[in-house]
């Protein structure tokens, strides 16, 4: 494969990915205008619901996918097929009040959605794993991709949702649509090997390596803390700050703009330093800054915590995906990446969960310390674990 070629396939696949995660930012910002449209209330119980059912699902399906495309040898036909079903749960979403569907009925809606949409998303960065070219480069072209869709949705969606909660749904399923017609234009390069272990046997070698579980704590803290902001970062800004949709939108992008924006340029530097000081600096770092952004007294002090919070993010996140990738043989790269968005998924799911009930029985400021607090922790309780790990790897001839 010449070095044109392999960069015009990374490319098209972050493509694929940055299309899935506008899809599904582009709901966030409008997120309590959305709930009251589909019959819930505005409180942020009815909220942390709605994003919860659709991560339970993601936490369900995402080994799954992987796995089965590890099976059948093939992972473009399965990101079709997923990006194509979350377009479906998108549209039928929309159409639920007009049926007289109520809320329990989208939250339905909402499993089915993550259920088909992970699939696009986890077999997209998996597909990005396969090709060769340094392991930190892949993932952090995966995590650009992921920060500038993120980026983008947040706006456009508070955008769209000011002047109609279900127009980022309708502009959720169209990204979808789109990804799922790109992925068809691209070429499977998965792993042959004689004996292509499947998510239990993963699951099995995890348990022999327990090396693995460290960059899945990681994912998990680190995405609880975008689960955290999803939810509650959404209604922080609007409730203390007073801010439209589109600010909310615009204030998310503060972090998302440079996460995407870095993280190819981390992700290149963990090919050549080692994953070490990426993800444990990068982790403290990112834990003092969220505790900056919940303790400001004013919304210009909050907004500049949030850019820290994209660099710091952007420091740690595509170097710790890519020790998933240090670790597993070629052939286990579906299977274990579909693991590690478990753990992920689990994260988001838990800062959810933890954001949304920590913020109505105490306040803001309290879920921002907690959420701070265990970014914090897991960097200095792993600590020792990573720099033991961490020597092996980093190769940048690695494939």
């Amino acid at each position: 494969m010449t070095d044109g070629t392999l960069a015009a396939d990374r490319r098209r696949l972050a493509t694929v990915v940055w299309a899935v995660l506008v899809s599904q930012v582009l709901i966030y910002p409008g997120v309590p205008d959305l709930i009251t449209a589909l019959g819930a209330s505005t409180d942020i119980r009815a909220g942390m619901w709605f994003l919860v059912a659709e991560f339970a699902a993601f936490v369900t399906f995402a080994g799954v996918w992987g796995a089965a495309s590890d099976a059948l040898g093939k992972r473009v036909p399965l990101v079709v097929a997923g990006a194509v079903g979350g377009a479906a749960a998108y549209l039928l979403l929309a159409t639920l009040p007009a049926l007289g569907v109520g809320f329990v009925g989208a939250l339905v809606v909402r499993v089915l959605g993550g259920a088909t949409t992970i699939g696009a998303f986890s077999l997209g960065m998996t597909m990005l794993m396969d090709l060769d070219g340094g392991h930190g480069r892949n993932m952090g072209a995966a995590g650009i991709a992921i920060g500038l869709g993120a980026a983008l949705g947040s706006v456009v969606g508070g955008a769209l949702a000011d002047v109609d909660p279900f127009y980022p749904v309708y502009a959720g399923a169209a990204m979808l649509l789109g990804a799922g017609l790109l992925a068809a234009t691209t070429t499977d390069r998965v792993v042959e090997d004689e004996e292509t272990p499947g998510f239990a046997e993963i699951g099995r070698r995890v348990r022999a390596m327990p090396g693995l579980l460290v960059p899945f704590a990681f994912g998990f803290i680190d995405r609880l803390t975008a689960g955290f902001f999803s939810l509650v970062g959404v209604f922080y800004f609007r409730d203390v700050f007073g801010l439209d949709a589109f600010g909310a939108g615009l204030t998310l992008a503060l972090f998302f703009l440079p996460f995407a924006l870095l993280q190819y340029p981390m992700g290149i530097l963990s090919d050549r330093i080692g994953r070490f000081y990426p993800v444990v600096a990068g982790s403290l770092a990112y834990g003092v800054v969220i505790l900056g952004v919940g303790l400001s007294p004013t919304y210009p002090l909050a907004a500049g915590f949030m850019l820290l919070v994209g660099v710091c993010g952007a420091l740690m996140a595509p170097a710790t995906m890519a020790l998933v990738t240090d670790l597993v043989a070629p052939a286990e790269r579906g299977a274990a990446m579909g693991l590690f968005n478990v753990f992920g998924s689990l994260g988001f799911l838990t800062g959810f969960l933890v954001g949304g009930l920590a913020s109505e029985a105490f306040d803001y400021e309290v879920a921002f310390l907690l959420v701070g607090g265990l970014e914090i922790g897991i960097a200095v309780a792993l600590l020792p674990a990573v720099r033991v790990i961490a020597p092996r790897m980093g190769s940048p001839s690695e494939s």
